[in-house]
């Protein structure tokens, strides 16, 4: 049987059709997330001429929901590992997080970038196949998340209009997730 880790990184790498490379945040907390947690870094390939960052293991075996959040981002970067482990930190030890969170970055996603938010979206680059994982085996349901980083404005619009007000917003205006530096479209 394989274990929930080969699972999740054999799901990334099939759909995505690229190998990942394991990589650790080794500052703050670490020591409060699983042993087995990772981030997964994917180079632009075939499918995503993009950089990705991923979680591996953020949520566990016998956790109510099984979550895991990927992020497309312009470059290759430490930042977005910190970020993802500082979400499944978060995940674990504060809130469990799901479809439709948002969450607070504490910093500017990227050096001089007004998307200092995030919002965990449904994974529409890749459809519905991606964004669930049965385990039979397990008897576990793996979902997949995309993180989509946001601005404040964004993020106050989702609270008063709605999660599905804010994708049309981002829809209608053409959001282009990997310009950090973007304005924000509310």
């Amino acid at each position: 049987m394989k274990s929930l880790k080969q699972s999740i990184i054999e799901h990334y790498e099939s759909h995505w059709a690229s190998q990942a490379r394991e990589v650790r945040w080794e500052r703050g907390r670490i020591d409060e997330l699983p042993d087995d947690f990772c981030v997964l870094e994917f180079p632009p390939g075939k499918v995503h001429k993009t950089w990705i960052y991923a979680t591996c293991c953020m949520s566990q075996v016998g956790d109510e929901h099984l979550l895991e959040v990927c992020l497309f981002a312009p470059q290759q970067n430490d930042m977005h590992v910190e970020l993802l482990t500082v979400i499944a930190h978060y995940h674990r030890t504060g809130s469990q997080l799901n479809f439709g969170h948002t969450v607070n970055f504490g910093r500017p996603w990227l050096p001089g970038s007004k998307c200092e938010f995030g919002l965990l979206s449904k994974p529409y680059l890749d459809g519905p196949e991606f964004e669930v994982l049965e385990l039979s085996d397990m008897n576990e349901t793996v979902h997949f998340s995309w993180l989509i980083p946001i601005t404040r404005e964004e993020r106050e619009f989702k609270k008063e209009k709605g999660l599905e007000a804010l994708e049309q917003q981002f829809e209608s205006q053409g959001l282009d997730y990997l310009d950090a530096h973007r304005a924000s479209l509310i």
